[in-house]
């Protein structure tokens, strides 16, 4: 199990639904890397719309419906593995954006009762 400290980093990957690796979507790629490399959690957000660097706006709406949705994938852990990951995953990601920021882990439980 992943011990994680109150001082972590929350890794954020902006790339489009449509962005593959291979054959799958990049997005899934992402998540099964984090897992193999024993990150401790990954979430993917699809967004309702959004534009990036080439300022095409991607929408829900019905008449401007989009196959290409924004995706965020966050991941929090702590600093060290944060870049070891991003330096993993680098070449996979071809357009988008990546942030990283500081998070204050306040609390990582898996499963389990809680009071007793």
């Amino acid at each position: 199990m992943t011990v994680l400290k109150e001082a972590g980093q929350l890794l954020r990957i902006f790339i489009g639904e449509a962005n593959k690796y291979g054959r799958i979507p990049l997005y899934e790629w992402i998540v099964k890397q984090a897992r193999s490399r024993g990150m401790a959690g990954a979430t993917v957000l699809r967004g309702i719309q959004g534009f990036g660097a080439n300022s095409l706006i991607h929408t829900t709406k019905i008449l401007r419906l989009s196959e290409d949705m924004p995706v965020v994938v966050e991941i929090i852990d702590s600093e060290e593995k944060i870049e070891l990951f991003l330096q993993t995953i680098d070449h996979a990601i071809t357009e988008g954006i990546v942030t990283v920021e500081k998070a204050r882990v306040r609390m990582y439980r898996a499963g389990g009762k809680k009071g007793g």
